[in-house]
């Protein structure tokens, strides 16, 4: 195992090195630095004065140069201009001699964001924990749903439940959540509908509530039920089937008995990788969800960062994105050797 551990780690710290490469070498493509510098310096500036102000914020340097000083393992550029030095390691009014020579990722420094005037580090504290609320009811609401809608359509394959069940899973697989919450916003919260919930959800990020939090909930969780419920279904169909099942019928064991102690168990691993993958794809969810509801979470933000081209909050999103996807599946592939002791870790 701890082989298998040391393994993964390296290959996960690699994965991560490529993808936050890639989406530094896109987020500082010439077109957005351009665009930077005249946000940050007047929209009317010539092009020479675009190429000096990105002389002077550190722009200028080669491409791996300035992903190393932003990952923090090469220091941080320095300029000097009328007997002012002034660096990515030296914000203004602080002495050159008493600042880091390194300041990137690695030593907590995620930069600054130009749109949101504050420490990229801040903003995304904050909005992960409104995010992380909003995951959370999601996968209170969908796990618990999603297994019990698939476990009963695989107990009996082919009866009327089993069909009813498996047209709703694929409905609700089907809509994308731009869809189901439109509709949903439209059937409980317009004054055409029904309006029993808010069709915003602003009013959440200050306090939680039934009112003004479930139709978010509902229009991330639609979506990972009917896929959950599907793979439930295919997992306990398969092992409802098996020899052993078969055995304990014939001894006398009851049905409910025979569900419960020798198949579901089983039934459950394969569910478990699929439920592990919902997390990565949460973050992709919540990115039309938050939008969507406008709540001001990862999403929310991420979306923001993208329109107005805020290049150190983008970086930022994209750490906690690879992050959570490397993780999850790190924590699946444990799970799931746990899960079925016929696995072997050569």
């Amino acid at each position: 195992m701890l082989i298998f551990l040391l393994r993964r780690l390296a290959t996960m710290v690699l994965t991560a090195l490529c993808l936050t490469l890639i989406v530094f070498y896109l987020t500082n493509l010439p077109p957005n630095l351009e665009k930077l510098a005249k946000s940050e310096a007047g929209s009317r500036i010539t092009d020479a004065e675009v190429t000096s102000w990105l002389e002077k914020n550190g722009y200028a340097s080669p491409l791996l140069v300035r992903y190393g000083e932003w990952l923090g393992v090469v220091p941080g550029w320095t300029h000097e201009a009328d007997g002012v030095v002034q660096g990515r390691c030296i914000p203004r009014g602080t002495d050159p001699d008493m600042a880091p020579t390194f300041c990137g990722i690695l030593q907590g420094d995620w930069g600054f964001s130009s749109v949101f005037k504050d420490n990229v580090s801040s903003i995304l504290s904050t909005r992960l924990g409104l995010t992380g609320l909003l995951m959370f009811w999601v996968m209170v609401v969908m796990v618990p749903t999603s297994l019990i809608i698939g476990v009963l359509a695989g107990m009996r394959e082919g009866s009327k439940l089993d069909r009813s069940l498996s047209t709703f899973s694929i409905a609700s697989t089907a809509t994308p959540e731009y869809v189901s919450g439109v509709i949903l916003i439209a059937v409980f919260a317009t004054s055409m509908g029904w309006k029993v919930f808010k069709g915003t959800a602003t009013s959440a990020m200050d306090g939680i509530n039934f009112e003004n939090f479930f139709l978010p909930v509902i229009t991330i969780a639609l979506y990972g039920i009917g896929y959950i419920a599907r793979m439930t279904r295919a997992s306990m169909t398969e092992v409802m089937t098996a020899q052993y099942i078969r055995t304990a019928r014939l001894k006398g064991v009851s049905f409910r008995n025979v569900v419960v102690k020798h198949a579901l168990r089983n039934a459950l691993i394969a569910p478990f990788t699929v439920i592990m993958l919902q997390f990565p794809w949460l973050l992709n969810g919540v990115v039309i969800t938050e939008t969507l509801f406008n709540y001001k979470g990862f999403g929310w933000t991420l979306v923001s960062a993208a329109g107005n081209n805020d290049i150190q909050l983008l970086l930022g999103c994209s750490v906690v994105a690879v992050f959570v996807v490397l993780v999850t599946q790190l924590i699946s592939d444990i799970g799931y050797v746990f899960l079925n002791p016929r696995i072997r870790i050569s």
